[in-house]
Order: structure tokens, then sequence, then C-alpha cells
């Protein structure tokens, strides 16, 4: 049985990474020390012989015994309240948590697959976002803590390949949702959601006129788990290019959500980037991966979550507030 450590494996995608290696029949070695992520996202797994759980900071050094086949570096906040509240632990997690796992993969003979981000384009000059495009990110802005840590992670998992001759991939993530989001964590699906439950307005920033695009976290993760099983090693775009106004989007969520409240305005913060759609030429081509699940049913499902979550979850503070 092949063995596969996951970091981050308490958190959002992490936990349902866990569930398909589970699933493809893997033993499942999950890391987290809980920081943003939940147990309650992976409790189901405890009870089963061929998942283990390690509550442990990447950032310091990690040690697992025995062979070790892959490894999937999914350890970082990735929601703007929490890399703002938590900069310096951010920024610790994708350079000094992605050496030690490269040095890990290094010594064992395993496959890493490094979790980047779209972000690392930041506020895009070219549209849709390729993986040729360079970006344009503000490196002391409020966001770079997030931006830098994740093109940082790019570099150093690229040298590794290159000087080491370690087998990496690395995937770009574009905006994801789906059951076992933090319901306040920051990001717009969940927090117009959150909202629309509470009886609120909905919050968006400046006009509304910023794109983003949303894929279904199922679809997030049968991508991942086709990159990690290729022989691509540079970056690659996972997303779903169909792109929508957070306007659009938000009225969306009134609509699924059956609430009767407004859109309000807020000032745009520092640096939010204007468009966001991947270019999935790559993924489509050597992958043959494309996402599957619309929109729509996506966010039916995603609903029905968060509305059958304990009331008292609906109001929970964010985890840094």
């Amino acid at each position: 049985m092949k063995k596969v450590l996951i970091t981050g494996a308490a958190g959002f995608l992490g936990s349902h990474l866990c569930d398909r290696f589970i699933k493809e029949g893997y033993h499942v070695l999950g890391m987290d020390n809980l920081i943003t992520g939940d147990l309650r996202n992976i409790e189901h797994l405890f009870k089963l012989e061929h998942f283990e759980f390690y509550n442990h900071d990447v950032s310091k050094y990690v040690h697992v015994p025995g062979d070790l086949d892959y490894i999937l570096h999914f350890a970082s906040p990735a929601s703007p309240i929490d890399y703002l509240k938590i900069p310096i632990q951010t920024l610790k997690v994708s350079s000094l948590g992605t050496h030690n796992l490269l040095g890990l993969a290094k010594a064992k003979g395993a496959r890493i697959l490094v979790a980047s981000t779209s972000e690392v384009y930041g506020d895009p000059l070219v549209h849709p976002q390729n993986e040729d495009y360079w970006g344009n990110v503000n490196p002391v802005g409020p966001r770079g803590v997030y931006d830098e840590a994740k093109r940082f992670q790019e570099a150093i998992t690229m040298a590794y390949h290159t000087f080491h001759g370690v087998e990496t991939r690395i995937v770009r993530i574009f905006n994801t949702y789906g059951p076992r989001m933090r319901l306040n964590d920051g990001r717009v699906l969940p927090a117009f959601i959150g909202q629309a439950l509470r009886g609120e307005d909905l919050t968006m920033f400046g006009d509304g006129s910023q794109t983003r695009s949303f894929c279904y976290v199922d679809d997030l993760v049968d991508g991942i788990y086709r990159l990690l099983m290729s022989d691509y090693v540079q970056p690659m775009n996972i997303g779903n290019p169909s792109e929508i106004t957070i306007r659009e989007f938000g009225e969306e969520i009134l609509k699924l959500t059956g609430a009767n409240q407004q859109l309000i305005s807020k000032p745009l913060p520092t640096d939010d980037p204007k468009q966001r759609k991947p270019d999935i030429t790559k993924a489509q081509e050597i992958l043959k991966w494309e996402p599957k699940v619309n929109r729509s049913e996506g966010l039916k499902i995603t609903y029905e979550y968060f509305k059958n979550l304990p009331k008292e979850e609906w109001f929970k503070a964010p985890k840094f507030d």
C-alpha cells in the first residue's frame, strides 16, 4: 500500500484530499497544527486503519518514519482574515515549511506536489491568466505576505527539482468552494452565505465589477490528483474558467438563499485583484481535465452544508477576529 503525507489535512482542501486518497487505496498521513484547520473536517477518518494524524507545525523539522511515496503540501492560511492576522506564520509555512517538506521528499525519494495559488498573478494585467504570465504583485502591500510566500514556494520547489532531482509538481489553485469551508473566513462565498443566513445585507467591495471564477472542490481535487500522477513539472492552473462579477455572484446567492436583503458596497481593499479567470488549456491538454460541476449545482450543495450547521456557527466570529 502506497503512503501519502498531506499537510493542512484538517483544512478545507486538505480534508477533501484525505478523502480522495483514502478512496484511492492509500495509507494517508494527515498533518496539521490546527492554526486554521478543524479536526471536525477529518474526524470521520480517525476510525480507519489506513489514516493517521499528526498535530505538527511543518515550519519546524518534519519527521515521518518509514517509506513515503507522495507528499501534498497544503498547509497555509488561505483567507485574507487569516494571513492579515498571522502574517509571519503565513510566510513561514510556505518558506520554511516548504523547505522542510522538500527535504523530506528528497530523503524519502517521494514525489511532492505543492499548493500554489492564483494570487501569484496579483492584480493581473493579462486576462485570462495563463501559466506563462509572471504576475503583477505588490511585495510590501498587505497581501504580499501571502502572494510572495507562494511565489517563493514555487521558486524553491523548482530549485529542488532542478538541482536535487526531486520529483515536484506545482498547482496554481483558483477560487474554490464547497462543504467544510469556514463560514466566516473572509472569502467571498462563505461571507455572502453567512450574511444571508444571519439576515444581514451582503457586503461587496467597490462596485462589485471585479470578477472571480469559482471551482467546486470535487473538481479541484480531481485535477490535483491527475497533476500529481502526471509527468508535468511546471506550474499548472486548476480552476473553473466560468467568470462572474462579484455583484452578479451576490445576486445569485440572494436568489439561492431566498434572502430579501440587499447588496451594499464598502471600500475596495488594497491590491484587490480586479479580474480572476484561469486559462486551463494546459490542464485540458495534458491532464484531460476540466471542471464538471456547474456553479448552480455546486452552490446548492454548499448552501445546504452551511444551512445545516449549528446556528451558533452562523454567528461565530472569524478565527482571528
